[in-house]
């Protein structure tokens, strides 16, 4: 009997790193708008850097997801050392995790900013992103004040069902073979959170960006 490989070992879906086309992409951010997100579309990385750091205030308290889409655009290291915003990433850094773990859970729960990506933007509207620990969704779901998402526009999905396969399929094996690198350890599609619909307006930003960022 042929053994099948473990999924880390399969290559990414080539079929989720095609960069969709303008109208999709239009389509996708007035579906987004339709469920109560701010969604706004630019060209490049660098337009994307230019909305994010126009919609953050000077001194903000951000937390600034890992991502690769983030560091590859500028926006990781504008955020922790510009010096125009309170880094809450940084300040996790320099504490102590056994003696300040409680306070730490609190800080990293309810950040007055979150900036971070998505996995999968689907084209009626809905949000994907998944997570190994977990800990950076319940922020992005509730916790934080403001969210902020930038996400590349091969990311756009026709539908859930595709964009779950885009996690599974496309996302997880590089994330995957990404943590296997930095830190020796296996990534997992443990957590998922899928955003329908926010309730409080301006809450949540999508930039979606007419550009392949990060995977």
């Amino acid at each position: 009997m042929e053994t099948v490989a473990p999924i880390t070992e399969l290559p990414p879906n080539p079929e989720f790193a095609v960069l969709a086309s303008d109208e999709r992409i239009d389509a996708t951010a007035a579906a987004l708008r339709s469920h109560g997100l701010e969604a706004l579309v630019v060209g490049t990385g660098a337009e994307a850097r230019a909305a994010v750091l126009d919609r953050l205030p000077e001194g903000a308290e951000v937390f600034n997801n890992t991502s690769i889409t983030l560091e590859s655009i500028g926006i990781a290291g504008d955020v922790e050392r510009s010096g125009r915003f309170r880094p809450v990433r940084l300040q996790l850094f320099q504490m102590d995790r056994e003696m300040q773990k409680r306070e730490m859970r609190q800080i990293a729960a309810a950040p007055d900013w979150v900036v971070g990506s998505a996995h999968a933007v689907t084209e009626d509207g809905s949000v994907l992103l998944a997570s190994a620990s977990g800990s950076q969704l319940g922020p992005i779901a509730s916790g934080a004040g403001r969210v902020i998402l930038v996400v590349g526009g091969q990311k756009v999905v026709p539908d859930l069902a595709s964009g779950l396969r885009r996690l599974y399929e496309y996302s997880y094996r590089l994330e995957d073979a990404r943590a296997r690198l930095a830190y020796g350890v296996p990534s997992g599609v443990n957590n998922i959170l899928v955003v329908n619909r926010v309730l409080a307006p301006g809450r949540l930003t999508v930039v979606l960006v007419r550009q392949v960022l990060g995977f």
